[in-house]
């Protein structure tokens, strides 16, 4: 039987895997949980899961190459998440290792967070809430109708198709900037994304992270939008200049904004933006619903029961330099 060491922390385990994934995972693997609730990397990460021939690792948890030096035994990193950018892909592939992801089961769940965020920055909700919390009066504001809006996707993978149909269930006007995609509902409209943002009253960033979208909203991209407008990040914080997006709202270019991630660690929003009472934050939660937790666990599970089997898992990342499958009996 394979052993495998689970390296989530006990918080990120009641987060992000969850009782009934560890069950079905035991049916097909030895699990070796995380002894402790510190974070681990490099030689204490491959230390820990020494004799174990797959890592299942939460999005915390990075995949360096001094791990994949130091780990013998390594046959496997799977990752509990679509990201894998703190994975060092090619150590990984030198070493043999193979890299896999989970698929995107928290759609619904960052979508709903998105329409979350948008209510409240267009009616102020939580700083109502927080005026009374405090025992104040607070004077009503005149809001932003959504119906009567325009909604500007930057990035329009999954999560934006989505949200895209939710915003126009609600009425609002759609715009959608993705140089990779282009949308096929008629009612959608694809812009270049200097004119979505000067069009946009609420810009949502989907914007997929990669060196050529690291601070894509700079202090030319804010400049370009309505005065007023609002804006919300629930892709990564890399893509925000965060200083930018402080001297935006600073200046009433920005009425305010909404995040989910950041460039705090685990990507969790900075706490100078954060505290903010234009600003609405929440510490990286979108995924955070037990649907979309059970989805991505569930893929390691299946991926470890194919290793189990001698087969290739699905979404691997490397497959063709993984040479120390062979060790398990995987071509």
């Amino acid at each position: 039987m394979l052993r495998v060491f689970l390296a989530h922390t006990p918080e990120m385990f009641d987060g992000y895997y969850g009782a009934g994934p560890l069950a079905a995972l035991q049916r097909h693997a030895e699990v070796v949980r995380n002894p402790g609730g510190t974070v681990l990397s490099g030689a204490a990460l491959a230390e820990a899961a020494r004799g174990c021939q797959a890592i299942v690792a939460d999005r915390a948890t990075p995949g360096t190459a001094e791990t994949f030096s130091a780990a013998p035994d390594l046959v496997a990193f799977l990752r509990v998440a679509v990201d894998i950018s703190t994975i060092d892909v090619t150590a990984a592939s030198a070493a043999g290792v193979l890299v896999t992801r989970a698929t995107p089961g928290f759609v619904d769940a960052v979508v709903e967070l998105a329409l979350g965020f948008m209510v409240d920055l267009a009616r102020g909700v939580s700083g109502y809430a927080q005026a009374y919390r405090r025992g104040e009066e607070p004077r009503g504001r005149m809001g932003l109708q959504l119906s009567a809006a325009t909604l500007g996707i930057v990035g329009y993978g999954r999560i934006g198709r989505r949200l895209a149909e939710v915003a126009l269930a609600l009425g609002m006007r759609v715009l959608v900037a993705d140089p990779r995609a282009t949308a096929d509902d008629p009612r959608i409209a694809t812009l270049p994304m200097a004119e979505l943002l000067a069009q946009s009253d609420i810009v949502v960033c989907l914007a997929i992270s990669e060196a050529s979208t690291h601070d894509l909203f700079d202090a030319a991209a804010f400049a370009r939008m309505k005065r007023g407008a609002r804006f919300i990040n629930l892709s990564r914080g890399e893509l925000v200049d965060e200083r930018a997006l402080e001297a935006a709202l600073d200046s009433g270019q920005l009425s305010g904004a909404a995040m989910d991630v950041g460039r705090a660690p685990d990507q969790r929003p900075s706490a100078f933006l954060a505290r903010r009472p234009d600003v609405v934050a929440t510490p990286h939660v979108g995924g955070m619903t037990p649907e979309a937790m059970e989805h991505q666990a569930m893929d390691t599970v299946r991926q470890v029961a194919a290793l189990a089997r001698g087969e290739m898992p699905d979404n691997a990342v490397n497959a063709a330099a993984a040479h120390r499958l062979a060790r398990i009996g995987v071509r």
